[in-house]
């Protein structure tokens, strides 16, 4: 049984959103509350920040070697130098919401969610945006938009809406950016807390991290059975990525916001990411096609 490592001693208020970038063999994570990017170079052990003026909820490599940063109001193209353009607004219209978690679909389109900041209300929804900065909203009155991935022949996108502690699924058209039959594929017991950040392996097995859980679970979407489990020692894991050279590393991301000062002391390593080799393997991630 490999062992889970450390993977940088710093910690994050809220790590999330790790992805892979394979052609500079780093991984890239954001701390929404810190409002910063973060990006590490397992060769070298190179740790480097990007400062943002606002929470930033996702970021994703593009095309052109830059990234896509999804900010509170919007959608900015983001320089390694920190220098950021806007791409797209984003709600303006919903100054307390911020986004929230986003991934690439396989034409390079941003599928993005948002939520609201304080509260509990139903009012997150879940967008796509292309090249052009066309935003497009497919699902309204969600609590908290989260995890998002697809299936192995592309013909599937699965979502996650946090308080409904469920793994959801779509029929996903990608020529058309389109998606319909929502379904439930995955009921999580209320014993793991909240399923958060996902990712899906090469033959498409979901991987979710499970906030107040203390652990990453692995399951087969087909029959809903828990395949394998990951357990952490920190309770709130946020999300998860595979990277490495052969793509068999998990990398962990978690969350030390919100902790009583008693709990972080149970916690040390709460905002930790950790990383631990696993048989299977990830896919490499599409890039957001600049136009």
């Amino acid at each position: 049984m490999n062992h889970l490592k450390l993977v940088v001693p710093t910690v994050c208020q809220l790590g999330e959103g790790p992805q892979w970038l394979a052609e500079s063999n780093q991984l890239l994570w954001v701390d929404i509350e810190a409002k910063e990017v973060h990006l590490f170079t397992p060769e070298t052990n190179q740790h480097d920040t990007i400062p943002l003026p606002q929470r930033v909820g996702a970021v994703v490599p593009a095309s052109n070697g830059s990234l896509l940063a999804a900010l509170e109001d919007g959608i900015y193209v983001l320089e390694r130098s920190g220098k950021l353009t806007l791409l797209a607004e984003l709600e303006a219209n919903h100054p307390h919401h911020r986004s929230n978690d986003g991934k690439v679909d396989a034409a390079g389109r941003l599928w993005i969610g948002t939520m609201p900041m304080k509260g509990s209300e139903w009012t997150g929804s879940l967008y796509s945006c292309d090249g052009t900065g066309l935003v497009t909203k497919h699902v309204g009155e969600l609590g908290c938009s989260n995890g998002m991935d697809w299936s192995k022949d592309g013909r599937t996108m699965y979502f996650i809406d946090s308080p409904t502690r469920r793994v959801d699924a779509f029929d996903f058209d990608v020529e058309r950016g389109t998606i319909s039959n929502r379904r439930t594929v995955i009921e999580f017991d209320a014993a793991l807390g909240v399923p958060d950040g996902m990712c899906t392996d090469a033959e498409g097995r979901l991987w979710v991290a499970h906030w107040g859980g203390y652990c990453v679970t692995c399951s087969d979407p087909v029959t809903g059975k828990e395949l394998k489990r990951i357990e952490l020692p920190v309770s709130q894991v946020t999300s998860c990525c595979f990277g490495g050279p052969n793509l068999s590393t998990l990398y962990i991301t978690t969350a030390r916001a919100w902790l009583s000062e008693e709990r972080l002391k149970e916690e040390p390593l709460a905002g930790s990411v950790f990383s631990i080799e696993v048989e299977e393997k990830g896919k490499p991630n599409p890039l957001f096609l600049e136009r």
